[in-house]
């Protein structure tokens, strides 16, 4: 299983008390990644949400992305996602984004795809929708396309519904041999078994525990047995999401954990994502969930929702997830946890943990695109 780290510029109630909160936040992440790539983290994904206030800043996140692939040597740097719908970034500028990034990272580029989060974002972009499945029709008729722009001397255009090209020569083809790994931001089991279908990895950011593993590895590793790709090879690949605090000892853990605001990230969530079915009892915005207590934290360790606890501990917790099929393991960002403490779970994991599980020096998509 390899290792990965989400950053989706979240900015949360910091900005109440702190004018350069949005800067801080951003400035952090990317010291975050950096460090990830020192510790021996393979992937780091960044987000592109629009409108989100508090939960998520991280628009331009070709901008960010590009910076990294400078600041960084070894990690390859993902969109989680950008969003290729006509409406909101024309296909082409998604392909050329993609292919430029591949250049300036030297193939360690993974192109996330996804159709954005709730009413909220998209209706900013698609004024009028009543039903959010409509975006399904969009990316559906979109995302073949991209392996023929990059591959192919001169597209040869494109008459669809959403959108349209006449013949042209998309530049810059990617860098080297075929193109990035392509994957898909899937939240139900049958968008699993769909992306499965067509060759595309999957991230995972709604698997919220190990026991979550068996539904979602069964649609997807059932069907990609028998995928035909829209690209260049099959990504066969499962990324799913977990926070974690990983600190000496277990009590420190559990400390930062219950100090560090987590309770807030879960409500925004539902503020947002309003196509996520909302849990029984769960307060429906501007109510939030209480705030963690020490206690609430240790049920959500036992109840394997949190990765928490000092390494030994985080390193089991990591085998269980191992043990379950994960392909990749990305830790959500603990927000509202201090940049220190934070930078401390990243040190801690790549040197306790990473070189316990993963022992392949190799991506696995490298070895994906090598064989395409």
């Amino acid at each position: 299983m390899e290792f990965g780290l989400f950053v989706q510029g979240y900015v949360g109630k910091r900005a109440e008390t702190d004018p350069l909160a949005e800067h801080k936040a951003l400035m952090e992440e990317t010291e975050y990644v950096i460090q990830a790539d020192k510790s021996g983290f393979k992937y780091a994904w960044a987000s592109e949400h629009h409108f989100l206030e508090e939960y998520s800043h991280l628009s331009a996140n070709d901008v960010f992305l590009g910076y990294l692939a400078h600041a960084t040597d070894r990690i390859h740097l993902g969109s989680g996602i950008f969003n290729p719908l006509a409406q909101v970034n024309h296909p082409v500028k998604v392909a050329e984004k993609v292919a430029m990034l591949d250049h300036l990272s030297e193939n360690r580029f993974e192109f996330g795809s996804g159709r954005g989060a709730g009413s909220h974002e998209i209706l900013g972009f698609i004024p009028g929708v009543t039903d959010m499945n409509y975006t399904k029709e969009i990316w559906e008729e979109t995302i073949a396309e991209f392996p023929k722009m990059w591959l192919q001397e001169e597209y040869p255009g494109f008459q669809g519904k959403h959108w349209s090209l006449p013949p042209r020569k998309v530049l810059p083809k990617p860098y080297g041999k075929s193109h990035p790994a392509m994957w898909y931001a899937a939240g139900s089991p049958p968008s699993y078994a769909m992306a499965a279908r067509k060759g595309l990895g999957v991230l995972g950011f709604s698997v919220q525990k190990v026991s979550d593993m068996e539904w979602v590895l069964e649609q997807y590793k059932t069907a990609v047995v028998d995928a035909e790709p829209i690209g260049d090879f099959v990504n066969d690949n499962v990324m799913v999401t977990s926070t974690a605090i990983c600190a000496p000892t277990h009590a420190e853990a559990v400390r930062i954990a219950a100090s560090g605001g987590l309770h807030y990230l879960p409500s925004l969530v539902f503020r947002y994502h309003d196509t996520f079915p909302r849990p029984e009892g769960f307060p429906e915005w501007p109510e939030t969930l209480p705030e963690y207590t020490e206690e609430i934290i240790e049920l959500l360790i036992a109840e394997e929702l949190l990765i928490c606890g000092d390494p030994d501990e985080v390193l089991t917790q990591c085998k269980r997830w191992e043990q379950a099929g994960a392909d990749q393991l990305s830790f959500g960002l603990p927000v509202g946890v201090s940049r220190e403490d934070t930078l401390q779970t990243i040190r801690l994991v790549g040197e306790h943990v990473i070189p316990k599980i993963d022992t392949d020096p190799v991506h696995r998509t490298s070895r994906f695109r090598q064989g395409a």
